[in-house]
This record gives structure tokens, sequence and C-alpha cells, in this order.
């Protein structure tokens, strides 16, 4: 269970420049304000990550995610809502160069990632994001879905592991939403716990 004195703590974590093992819908994952160079640092640095690799930006809500973007297309948006909230994280332009410590080595596409927590366990959807985040691995190992599946050398080196108990295992299916402003393509990039046959179902509703 993570309360709300939990979700704050983590919150507060963020905010001073800390890295947090945290639960996602998906797979434990690491977490730091976005906007924070040496934060970034250590959390790649922990990961055993490339700098240059780009990681998802978590938000706690869509509508911040539209809002922290605000160069969405009115077809990307429509598209998101489709995919999000839930374990699905999607690639979009991001002519604004926005959150350029997430974006690697391509400052023109952002990893969007926005979970649906359940609010019954987690109050961590309180937590006004965004962060990025990433898996709480080394790059390249399985996700965990437990903190005891989390590497004991990334476990000590953040300033706070929060545990949910197990979760799903499987990461976020990624989609690459990058062209569907013009003509409505899409990909997907990484099938994970979404099937892609359901990405696809989702998408051809969206009047295409």
């Amino acid at each position: 269970m993570i309360d709300a004195a939990t979700a704050e703590t983590f919150a507060r974590c963020l905010r001073v420049g800390g890295v947090a093992v945290f639960p996602s819908d998906t797979v434990y994952g690491l977490a730091c304000d976005p906007q924070d160079k040496e934060a970034v640092r250590r959390l790649y640095a922990l990961k055993k990550r490339d700098i240059e690799k780009p990681s998802a930006v978590m938000f706690s809500d869509l509508e911040l995610a539209f809002a922290a973007v605000p160069e969405l297309g009115a077809r990307t948006r429509e598209a998101m809502g489709r995919l999000l909230p839930g374990p699905v994280g999607v690639l979009v332009p991001n002519p604004g160069r926005r959150f350029g410590l997430a974006c690697g080595d391509d400052p023109l596409t952002l990893g969007i990632r926005v979970p649906d927590l359940p609010a019954a366990a987690f109050a961590l959807h309180t937590v006004r994001w965004p962060m990025l985040q990433s898996s709480a691995n080394f790059a390249g190992e399985p996700d965990p879905r437990t903190v005891d599946d989390v590497p004991a050398g990334i476990r000590e080196g953040a300033d706070l592991v929060l545990d949910a108990g197990p979760l799903p295992g499987t990461p976020s299916t990624m989609v690459d939403l990058r062209g569907y402003e013009d003509d409505g393509t899409f990909a997907i990039v990484r099938e994970g716990i979404v099937p892609a046959a359901d990405i696809t179902r989702l998408l051809a509703r969206s009047g295409r």
C-alpha cells in the first residue's frame, strides 16, 4: 500500500533532487526530476545506461501531459486519449525540445507515460508529476517484478525505495505516434504487456 504520506515523501524526494525506486503499473522503476541534470545523471549511472539513450517522462494525469507539451496536435492527443492512462508509452513529436534531459540524442522526440495506478492500492496518482522514469534494472537485464528483483546496487544507491508488493513484471507497450498527426500512421516499437492487436484496435477507433 502506498498511502498519502508515502506519496508525499516520494514527491519531496524528487523535488530535492533525489532518485527513487517506485512501483508503476507494470514494473518497478527509477524516478527523478526530469529537469534536474544531476539527478538524471545519477539515475543513468545507477542503471549503467548510456546517457545518450532516451527515457520516458511520466505524468500522473493525461491533461498534465498535454499542458506540458502544448505543441501536440489534435489527432495525436485524440490517439493518446485512446491509449492512456494505461500500461502504454508513446513517442510523440517534440518540436519545442521539451524535457531535453529525457530525450537522449534525439531532442525532437519525446517519450510519454501516463500509468493507470489503482487508487485503492496507490496514492502516487496524487503526486503532480512529471518525472523522468526508467525501469529499475541494469541496462539490458530483466525488468523487476518485486523490490527484491531490483539489483542491490540500485536499491542501495537510490534515496528512497517504495515497496507495493508484486507487479505484473512485463514492461509497457511502446507506440510511435510521430507520424499520426499527418497521416494516421503508427508503429509498435516494443510489444509489452498490451498486445499489438489491442493497440491497433484502439487506434482504429480513433476516427483516422
